[in-house]
């Protein structure tokens, strides 16, 4: 029986997504895991700051343990970390890309920098594989390398984006269907203070057979609630009743947005906040139609939660979206009045198939959604397979 593999995780920015991946991983796959993480906060601190930070903590972890393997986030500068460290210059190294900084999108009033770009650049040539978790972020990363390099001024090698092409996977985040409890298979969930529902809220005044549309995204720019609020304005305008959940965490500061919903659909909100894990899937489960307006999603999550619990998708067509979902549920990016008559289309008919296979970590017989073909492999497989890589190549 050979040992399990000794696996460094390194992860330089636990966010919720970056952190439900890293202890999803842990619990699932038998090896032996030793992880450094960083607190989600600071941003460009932490992508250029992370090997100063893990300095001492990872000089002594090193002393009486060396890894088979090292799992690094994209944004840990893993160039500057082989170079302080010995002893992990020769150890291979899985680059996972939860995202890449050549796609994200600039939020009003910051400035762009190359610092960031130039951290994923050498941390993808340092690496020995390069893991994403959607093609859209995949080709986006080698688009962006391209565009980055014809700008730079001279003595460029050729071909960096194909060369790093050739070690290129997709290997998505392993979304985890829940599993719900009585009351919320029962549709038995009660609001239980005010923070859950809007202020002046009536959540009888709207019928419950009225289509319940979810939110359940931060409240940030990338997420471009703005666009949802004038889609639901767009919707009120034609006279389209609906509920709204509006779910996933917000900044301290209440964005306009979600101010602006609060006042004008006060009557359709039956729930407004952070809720508990039950409650939260129960409201998936509720939902008729999960919305996305993103400007910047590489695997999205959470509306992959939702679908596989029932909810359908209403995405952009762009991003990571096109891979995922079909096109009936999708719509011209920005453009709300199309949004709004692909929803009436989507209510109008029976629930469009979804294949979520490959994105899933689990398939449990109640899923609501359409069921996948059992041959698909599921995104935990794929996991599974390669944790047993790192076993045959330590043998």
């Amino acid at each position: 029986m050979s040992a399990a593999p000794k696996i460094l995780l390194l992860s330089a920015y636990r966010s919720d997504s970056h952190g439900y991946w890293a202890d999803w991983l842990q619990e699932e796959l038998d090896a032996d895991w030793r992880v450094l993480e960083l607190p989600g906060r600071y941003f460009r601190w932490r992508i250029r700051g992370n090997p100063l930070s893990w300095l001492d903590e990872l000089a002594q972890l090193l002393t009486a343990w060396q890894p088979d393997r090292i799992l690094a986030t994209s944004m840990v500068d893993l160039a500057t970390l082989k170079g302080l460290f010995p002893a992990l210059a020769g150890v291979p190294c899985s680059y996972y890309f939860h995202e890449n900084q050549f796609a994200y999108p600039v939020a009003s009033g910051q400035h762009s920098s190359i610092d960031p770009l130039m951290v994923q650049l050498y941390g993808a040539l340092a690496a020995d594989e390069l893991l994403f978790n959607s093609r859209f972020n995949q080709q986006s990363f080698l688009d962006g390398v391209d565009a980055l390099l014809q700008r730079l001024p001279d003595h460029l090698p050729e071909n960096i984006a194909i060369r790093l092409e050739k070690k290129c996977r997709w290997l998505p985040v392993p979304v985890v269907v829940p599993e719900p409890t009585e009351n919320a298979q029962n549709n038995i969930i009660p609001l239980s203070s005010t923070a859950e529902a809007g202020a002046n809220a009536d959540v009888t005044a709207v019928p419950r057979s009225t289509p319940l549309l979810l939110w359940n995204h931060r409240w940030e720019y990338d997420k471009q609630p703005e666009d949802f609020l004038q889609l639901l304005t767009v919707l009120k305008g034609q006279g389209i009743a609906f509920r709204l959940a509006l779910l996933g965490p917000r900044p301290s500061r209440v964005p306009a947005a979600l101010t602006a919903i609060r006042q004008q659909f006060a009557e359709a909100i039956v729930v407004d906040g952070r809720v508990s894990r039950e409650a939260y899937i129960g409201w998936l489960i509720q939902a008729d139609v999960v919305v996305s307006t993103a400007i910047h999603e590489f695997q999205g999550v959470s509306v992959l939660e939702a679908a596989a619990m029932g909810a359908i998708p209403l995405v952009p067509d762009a991003l990571c979206y096109r891979e995922q979902y079909p096109a009936m549920c999708r719509y011209p990016p920005g453009d709300m009045v199309a949004a709004g008559r692909c929803l009436v289309g989507l209510l109008g008919q029976p629930r469009p198939e979804l294949l979520l296979r490959p994105w899933l970590a689990n398939d449990p017989e109640y899923r609501v959604c359409q069921p996948d073909t059992v041959a698909t492999v599921l995104a935990s497989e794929g996991w599974q397979q390669w944790l047993l890589n790192q076993s045959i190549d330590g043998q």
